[in-house]
C-alpha cells in the first residue's frame, strides 16, 4: 500500500491528522467524528511513509474491545505490526518481562478483584470495615491509588476535597494501608500497581527504561479525557525526553471523574506541550441533524471553555421527542410501544436501546417490555430480579409470606424485611452500596404501589416471582437497557433517554457545579448515542397519584424549539395513571367508530378528517392561559399541555375533573396542577355560548 492511498476517503480534518505524523499532536474529536479511523490512517500513514517502523508503535486503550478494533483496522490498512494495547495490558508485559532480571524470582501474581483480601483485612478491622461493603472499599482504595494517594496522606486528603468515603477516612485509611500489606506479603498486584511499579522500574534501572523506549519510539492514546494520575504517570515514563505522542479524547464526554480520571490533560496538553498541532474534529457521521443540534444545544450553558459544536453530515431525520408522562409505569409502557412501533417500521430491536441514570431504573422498563413481548438485554449490570440483593430479598419476603397475618399491613411489612439487609432511611454515599440500595428501594416503593391497590404480602410475593418469571426468558437478540456510563462508546439507530427527572438527572448527590456539569455531560453522552431516532422521556411522578417531581433542569429550553408543534415524542401522547401495566386497549373514533392507529389521534380521541365542532376562542383562551403558566413556572410550554391537548380539551370542553380526566394524557398531577384553571375556562366558554 502506498502512503497515498492511506489518505484516500478522509475529510480535510481526518486528513490533517493522518498527516501531522510528528508529535506532539492533540486531537480534539467530538462524538461520531471518526476518532478511530483518523487515528489509524494516521499510524498507517507514518508506516508506509518510513516515518516509523509498525513494531516502534504503542497504542493505548482504555478497553480490549478498543485496542482488538484498532489492531483490526491497521491490519487492514497494512500495519499489522503496530502494538495496540490497554495501559494495564501494556505495563504487565513489560513488568513480567524485566521482573526476573533486575529484581529476580517469580513476578508477583496479578489479582483480578481486591474483595478478596479485603474480606479478609475486614475481618480483623474494626466494626465500620467490618460492616462496609468490599466492593465500595474496593472503588474507594482504587480512587485513591489512581490519583497517587498513599495510605497515609489518605485522611487528609479526602477531607481537604470534601470526598465522603464508604467508612469514616481514619478508618478508611487503615484498611488501605491494611491492603497493601496484604498485598505484598502474599507477592501480589493489583492493576494499579501494575502501572505504579512499571514506572518505578523504568526510573530506577536506566537500562529497563533505555531498553523500553528504544522499542517504543511513537505513542497514540485514545480517549485522553479519562487518564487518571497514574496513567499520566506511566505515560511520562515511556516517553522520558521524547514528544512523539498523538492524545485523542472529547472533554464533552468526561463521565468517570468519580474514578479519578481528569480531562485536565487533554485540555491542557498545548501547554503542557507549547507548538503542539491541535486538530479539531467536528464532523457528526453518526447522527442526523436533528439529534446533532440537541446534542450542541445541550451544551450551550455548560460552564466548560472546552465544548466542540457538531456539524451533521447525515440526511434530515426526525426531530427528537420529548414526551411527559403521569408516572413511571406509564412512561415504560409508552416505551414499549414506541419500541414496538419502531420494530414494526423495521428497525431491528438490537438497534434500539433504553437508557436510564441508574441501574435500579431498569426493573420497570424490564417489566414493561416482558408485558409487551419485546425482548431485551440489560447491558453492564444483572438483570433486575437476577442481581444478588433483589434474590435474597425475595428469599425473605417469601419466608415472611408463609407466617403473615390476615391483617399485616404490606408496605410496613416489607420495609421491615428489606431493613435488615441494607434498606435504610438515607442512601450510602455511592458505590456498590448505594446501588444494593437503590435495588431494595425498588422493592419497597413496588411495595406501596401495590399496598395502594390492596395487595397482601403473599401477593406482593406472587407478583414478584410472576415478574422474575416473564423476565427470566432465554436471553435472545433484544433491545439494550444500559445506565447512561455503560452505553458510552456505543451507539443505536433508536435511542430512548428514560427517567430524565431532577434528583435522578443531575443525580441527587450532585451537589458542586462540577458534579452537575458532569450530569449534563452524561445527557450528552446519551444524546449522541442515537443515528436517527431519539426520544427523552419523563414521569411527574413514581406511581399514579404520587408526589409530583419536576423534569430534568438539564431540559430547560430544549423542547420547545425541537418538538414539532402539536406533537410529543412522534406523536406518543402521555398515558394517564394505570393500576395495571398492561399494553392499552384499541380506542375508538367518538364520530365514525373506527380503530385509531395514531396516537395524536388517540389523544384527539376522533379520526384526524372526521369533522368536530369547536370553539377557537376556547383554544385561543388556553393558549394564552398555557404561555402564562409555563413562565411562571419557568419551563417550555409543551411541559404544561401540549398542543394536541389543548386541542382535546377544546373539542370536549369539560366541565367536571372526570370530564377532564378522560382526556388522554392528564392524569391526578396534572389535574391537580392546572385542573381549576383549565375547567374555569372551559366553563366560562360554556356560559357563554349558552348566554349567546
Amino acid at each position: 500500500m502506498e502512503p497515498a492511498d492511506v489518505l484516500v476517503g478522509l475529510d480535510p480534518e481526518q486528513r490533517e491528522v493522518a498527516e501531522a505524523v510528528r508529535g506532539p499532536v492533540c486531537v480534539l474529536a467530538g462524538a461520531g467524528t471518526g476518532k478511530t479511523r483518523a487515528i489509524t490512517h494516521r499510524i498507517a500513514y507514518a508506516v508506509h511513509s518510513g516515518v516509523v517502523d509498525a513494531q516502534g508503535v504503542l497504542a493505548v486503550t482504555f478497553t480490549t474491545r478498543a485496542a482488538g478494533e484498532l489492531r483490526q483496522r491497521l491490519r487492514a490498512l497494512g500495519a499489522p505490526g503496530v502494538q495496540a494495547r490497554t495501559f494495564h495490558a501494556a505495563a504487565l508485559r513489560q513488568l513480567t518481562y524485566f521482573w526476573p532480571r533486575v529484581i529476580g524470582g517469580d513476578p508477583p501474581a496479578v489479582i483480578e478483584s481486591k474483595v478478596p483480601l479485603l474480606r479478609a483485612v475486614c475481618r480483623s478491622a474494626g466494626r465500620e470495615a467490618a460492616q462496609a461493603e468490599p466492593r465500595d472499599l474496593a472503588s474507594e482504595i482504587e480512587w485513591a491509588k489512581a490519583g497517587q494517594i498513599h495510605p497515609e496522606d489518605y485522611a487528609e486528603t479526602v477531607k481537604k476535597i470534601g470526598r465522603t468515603p464508604p467508612i469514616p477516612a481514619e478508618e478508611m485509611a487503615r484498611v488501605y494501608d491494611a491492603y497493601e500489606a496484604l498485598r505484598r506479603e502474599r507477592h501480589l498486584v493489583d492493576f494499579e500497581t501494575i502501572l505504579e511499579l512499571t514506572a518505578a522500574l523504568m526510573t530506577e534501572h536506566g537500562e529497563v527504561a533505555a531498553e523500553i523506549r528504544r522499542q517504543y519510539r511513537y505513542f497514540v492514546v485514545d480517549e485522553y479525557q479519562d487518564v487518571n494520575p497514574l496513567q499520566k504517570l506511566l505515560l511520562d515514563t515511556w516517553l522520558g525526553d521524547r514528544d512523539d505522542v498523538c492524545v485523542v479524547g472529547d472533554p464533552n464526554q468526561t463521565i468517570y471523574s468519580f474514578t479519578g480520571a481528569s480531562s485536565h490533560y487533554l485540555t491542557g496538553f498545548p501547554v503542557e506541550y507549547p507548538g503542539a498541532t491541535v486538530v479539531r474534529l467536528v464532523r457528526d457521521y453518526r447522527s442526523t441533524p436533528q439529534v446533532v443540534s440537541l446534542a450542541n444545544r445541550v451544551l450551550e450553558v455548560a460552564r466548560s471553555p472546552h465544548r466542540l459544536s457538531l456539524v451533521a453530515q447525515r440526511p434530515d431525520g426526525p426531530e427528537p421527542a420529548f414526551t411527559e408522562y403521569a408516572d413511571e409505569p406509564a412512561e415504560a409502557a409508552g416505551i414499549a410501544r414506541a419500541v414496538r412501533a419502531l420494530a414494526d417500521r423495521g428497525v431491528p430491536l438490537r438497534e434500539m436501546a433504553v437508557l436510564f441514570r441508574i441501574n435500579a431504573q431498569s426493573q420497570v422498563y424490564e417489566q414493561a417490555l416482558a408485558e409487551a413481548g419485546v425482548p431485551y438485554l440489560v447491558r453492564g449490570a444483572d438483570r433486575f430480579f437476577e442481581r444478588p440483593e433483589v434474590r435474597k430479598a425475595v428469599v425473605l419476603l417469601r419466608g415472611a409470606a408463609r407466617s403473615a397475618g390476615a391483617g399485616d399491613d404490606l408496605a410496613p411489612a416489607v420495609h421491615h424485611i428489606l431493613s435488615g439487609i441494607g434498606l435504610t432511611p438515607e442512601p450510602p454515599a455511592g458505590g456498590r452500596a448505594r446501588e444494593e440500595w437503590e435495588s431494595l428501594k425498588a422493592l419497597a416503593e413496588l411495595a406501596e404501589d401495590l399496598a395502594a391497590q390492596g395487595a397482601d404480602l403473599p401477593g406482593f410475593v406472587a407478583e414478584l416471582e410472576r415478574r422474575a418469571a416473564e423476565q427470566h426468558a432465554p436471553e435472545v437478540e433484544g433491545v439494550t437497557l444500559a445506565s447512561l456510563h455503560a452505553a458510552k462508546g456505543l451507539e443505536w439507530d433508536a435511542v430512548f433517554l428514560a427517567g430524565l427527572t431532577d434528583g435522578t438527572l443531575p443525580i441527587i448527590h450532585a451537589r458542586t457545579p462540577e458534579q452537575v456539569e458532569e450530569e449534563r455531560r452524561l445527557l450528552y453522552v446519551g444524546i449522541t448515542r442515537a443515528r436517527v431516532h431519539l426520544g427523552l422521556s419523563w414521569a411527574l411522578a413514581r406511581s399514579p397519584g404520587g408526589r409530583p417531581r419536576r423534569p430534568s433542569r438539564f431540559l430547560d429550553g430544549l423542547g420547545g424549539r425541537t418538538a414539532a408543534p402539536g406533537r410529543t415524542a412522534g406523536d406518543r401522547p402521555a398515558v394517564a395513571p394505570a393500576r395495571r401495566r398492561t399494553v392499552a386497549a384499541p380506542v375508538g373514533c367518538r364520530v365514525c367508530g373506527k380503530t385509531l392507529t395514531s396516537a395524536a389521534e388517540q389523544k384527539l380521541g376522533r379520526c384526524a378528517s372526521c369533522p368536530v365542532d369547536y370553539d377557537p376562542a376556547l383554544l385561543e383562551s388556553l393558549r394564552a392561559w398555557r404561555t402564562a403558566a409555563a413562565k411562571e413556572a419557568k419551563v417550555p410550554p409543551y411541559v404544561v399541555f401540549t398542543d394536541v391537548t389543548l386541542q382535546a380539551i377544546a373539542e370536549r370542553a369539560p366541565v367536571s375533573e372526570q370530564d377532564l380526566m378522560a382526556i388522554t394524557g392528564i392524569g391526578r398531577v396534572k389535574l391537580e396542577r392546572y385542573g381549576e384553571a383549565v375547567l374555569a375556562l372551559c366553563r366560562a366558554a360554556t356560559q357563554k355560548t349558552e348566554d349567546a
